[in-house]
């Protein structure tokens, strides 16, 4: 396993990740196309691949435009290894190191997803919109889940 900064030649590999996933899919994939992701990883904030066997298995991307942690997938074949939490852990250093402000990030009620955000300790502020819950987590309680996490 190798997890390691995307680069352009990633994103057709991290589409189909984000094309694959059971949970928090997409109404219409054709609207991610290759130039939104160019402006998310490179523009806009910055992203992250695991790969294994020189396959992309997940990715994670981080927005410092709209602070929020904007994609964090896993090809589901590979999923409870922990290469999600290696990818969040990731993008939380990074950001924290370009920033102090609050980030956040939305997604589906009742998923393995909110368990997952829940556990890493991240806070519900809310709804953001109809459909996701709006998770928070501040650069002090990133220190807490970090240090926890060691434990």
């Amino acid at each position: 396993m190798r997890i390691r900064e995307a680069k352009k030649d990633d994103i057709d590999q991290i589409q189909i990740v984000r094309n694959s996933v059971k949970e928090n899919t997409l109404s219409n994939p054709k609207l991610l196309t290759e130039k939104v992701y160019e402006d998310f990883l490179f523009k806009r904030g910055k992203g992250w691949v695991c790969e294994i066997n020189n396959q992309i298995v997940g990715f994670s991307i981080v927005d410092l435009v709209e602070k929020n942690v904007w994609a964090l997938f896993l090809l589901p074949d590979f999923e409870k290894r922990g290469i999600g939490k290696h990818l969040h852990d990731i993008i939380l250093d990074w950001y924290f190191t370009q920033t102090k402000d609050i980030i956040w990030l939305g997604t589906t009620p009742k998923t393995r997803a909110e368990t997952f955000y829940r556990t890493a300790g991240w806070i519900e502020a809310g709804m953001n919109g109809p459909k996701e819950i709006k998770f928070e987590m501040s650069y002090e309680d990133w220190e807490v889940a970090r240090a926890q996490s060691y434990l």
